[in-house]
């Protein structure tokens, strides 16, 4: 039992979670420094993010694994579909569990969020709702998974960076703001930078097995420079966000981030040893965490 639930507690890569909660701290941060604030809507929003974060990580196992694209000597973490310690059936139903969990956790955040408003605005929530549903699933699984012709940075943008933290924000306040696009942006850019690390190391094993990602399109030099502006364009944002609402030099706290930043791009610019780019792909997660935590603290304190 205790190798069974250690080996699900692998299959949900857990280090990926403080990523997927970006947004919804920033979102909640954002929304707080407007005067508006729902402690139900930060904890159902939270936990909606994990529930989808480890859906997509379940999904992403099982449809490579299927795939043949985690095959051996890969350089990531291992792969529990493809290494046979889990078997499809078991990932598919657990797969199922969390669409399950997604969606009544969900609709939950979505009942306490908008119970005020017209159906209309409701059942946008739900399609966007079911739409991160379908994109955690369809990155790898299906006959035509997006992740397989180099669409995932797109989705990455708009789900982890401006659909998780406007609609963070619109659960709070009752509203959207155009200028909340700004910060929004620089998560999901970031959120871009992190699956960009991970491409830029699975680049062999991914044009191996047909899997076109933007790296793989791109090529490493183009990849590399597209990573720098990437973290370029996400400083940028923020900073415009900040001076056009700056109101005290604490709103600067974020710029704590800029060494680490710099130096992921420095790191990725100079790495020829793939593997390595593990350590870097977990401090650039880190890092947005830490960006989203001291931006949002800005605005608060």
């Amino acid at each position: 039992m205790k190798q069974t639930i250690l080996i699900w507690i692998h299959a949900f890569r857990l280090r990926t979670l403080p990523l997927a909660l970006s947004s919804t701290f920033l979102g909640s941060f954002l929304a707080y420094s407007k005067s508006h604030f729902r402690i139900s809507v930060f904890i159902f929003a939270s936990v909606t993010t994990l529930f989808l974060q480890i859906l997509s990580n379940l999904a992403n196992d099982y449809g490579d694994g299927l795939k043949g694209t985690d095959k051996k000597g890969r350089l990531g973490p291992e792969r529990l579909t493809q290494s046979g310690k889990v078997s499809p059936n078991a990932m598919r139903n657990m797969i199922i569990v969390f669409v399950l969990l997604s969606l009544t956790v969900g609709s939950t955040l979505i009942f306490i969020g908008l119970k005020h408003f017209p159906v209309v605005t409701i059942l946008v929530f739900f399609i966007l709702g079911s739409s991160a549903i379908l994109a955690a699933i369809k990155y790898t699984v299906g006959k035509n998974p997006y992740g397989y012709v180099g669409l995932g940075d797109m989705f990455v943008f708009i789900f982890f960076g401006i659909v998780g933290v406007c609609g963070t924000f619109y659960l709070h306040t009752g509203y959207f703001d155009p200028w909340i696009l700004f910060p929004a942006s620089t998560i999901g850019l970031f959120s871009s930078c992190v699956l960009n690390i991970n491409n830029l190391r699975d680049i062999k094993s991914d044009s191996e097995c047909g899997k076109k990602t933007l790296v793989v399109r791109l090529g490493v030099k183009a990849a590399k420079i597209y990573h720098g502006i990437l973290v370029l364009s996400a400083v940028l944002m923020s900073m415009v966000y900040t001076v056009m609402f700056f109101k005290s030099p604490v709103q600067l706290l974020f710029m704590i981030t800029l060494p680490f930043l710099l130096l992921d791009v420095k790191n990725v610019m100079m790495n020829t040893v793939p593997i390595e780019l593990n350590r870097e792909l977990l401090k650039m997660a880190l890092t947005t965490f830490a960006f989203s935590l001291t931006f949002g603290l800005g605005l608060v304190l």
